[in-house]
């Protein structure tokens, strides 16, 4: 349930689209190797909103750019900067494994997962620049939230029994609190609006909607499925309407979203559908307006069905690989069950005063 939760919040946080942006890194220890492939030992990603920037594991021991603008906009230093910093942490994870393992009288019998997720967040300003909105600094242990830091005032929060030591000792350590404010108001912000200013021409090039109106077989063999969708634009900002003889169908006419989603190419789909009578005489159309490519246009459905229940297929394969991507990370979490440069590097100098001692 709890794994399920983490990923029902990551698809809200994929899905909601306004003017706010996220900078954020992820990292996830376990206390001993698993034998599931794709399962490491020790991760670290950076994303840029729901883009991964960058990545890290322990099998692969190398920091590596996930997009193509990080790569060319960033030189060789940094990624071994990067690399020998996330290595470190690696090295710090191990230590407070085993220090929350017998804090808790906890074996390895159970493979037992400690998390740690910092960033910031900022709305993007008509002026262009960024507006510091909110920093995250917090751990979880075993899929619970663990500990996190209060950004507000500047205080450890202990969110379980066991965190309330590593609260208190952490508390003690003035310049560890006012370095974790600084990155997260000021260093972090820097980085999310270099990684936004790098990323520009590929996040912000206009590309207009590829519109579909298509039928697949409904839940009875009495009804059928008909879908109205707008794949491969951006910006994400689009009024899509299905409408029966001239009428706007809503909710209460049994209209279903899938809300907007990403797809692999820094593109977006939407698709709404409703589930009708296969009898069913009206004329339906789908009519799309994405006013940045200065499209409104309609398409009408044909009466046909596609009776293999599939969707056009190059309009929405870049589709089911940008969730793909949002699946796993999910499954990160799921199959462990429980949650340089541009990262806090002075963590690694604080590494004695910080253990979960």
């Amino acid at each position: 349930m709890r794994a399920l939760l983490l990923c029902v919040l990551w698809g809200t946080f994929v899905t909601v689209f306004s003017e706010r942006h996220a900078l954020t890194y992820i990292y996830t220890a376990l206390s001993r190797k698993v034998p599931n492939p794709g399962i490491h030992e020790f991760t670290a990603m950076g994303l840029l909103d729901t883009k991964m920037i960058d990545y890290f594991d322990s099998e692969q021991q190398q920091k590596v750019p996930k997009q193509e603008w990080m790569r060319e906009r960033l030189g060789q230093d940094y990624w071994e900067k990067g690399t020998q910093s996330r290595k470190s942490k690696q090295q710090w994870f191990k230590v407070n494994l085993d220090i929350l393992k017998e804090r808790m009288n906890q074996t390895d019998n159970d493979v037992h997962v400690l998390q740690w997720m910092h960033g910031c967040e900022a709305d993007l300003l008509s002026n262009g620049k960024l507006q510091f909105q909110r920093g995250i600094d917090q751990y979880s242990y075993n899929g619970d939230n663990f500990l996190y830091f209060d950004d507000a005032h500047s205080v450890w929060v202990a969110a379980a029994t066991a965190a309330e030591p590593t609260k208190r000792k952490w508390d003690e350590v003035h310049v560890l609190k006012e370095y974790t404010k600084g990155y997260l108001e000021k260093e972090c912000l820097d980085w999310l609006g270099k990684f936004m200013d790098y990323g520009k021409q590929q996040l912000k090039h206009a590309k207009r909607p590829d519109v579909h109106i298509f039928a697949t077989p409904g839940r009875q063999k009495t009804t059928l499925r008909l879908n109205c969708m707008a794949t491969g634009f951006y910006p994400p900002d689009i009024i899509l309407r299905l409408l029966r003889d001239g009428m706007i169908l809503g909710e209460d006419d049994g209209i279903m979203t899938t809300g907007i989603r990403p797809n692999e190419d820094d593109t977006y789909q939407l698709r709404d559908s409703i589930e009708i009578l296969s009898t069913d005489q009206g004329q339906y159309t789908c009519h799309v307006i994405h006013a940045a490519t200065n499209v409104d246009i309609k398409k009408y459905w044909d009466g046909k069905v596609n009776n293999e229940g599939g969707f056009p297929v190059g309009g929405v394969v870049g589709g089911v690989i940008g969730l793909l991507v949002v699946v796993a990370l999910c499954i990160t979490v799921i199959l462990v069950k429980r949650r340089q440069s541009s990262e806090s590097n002075p963590y690694l100098i604080l590494i004695y005063f910080t253990v979960f001692h």
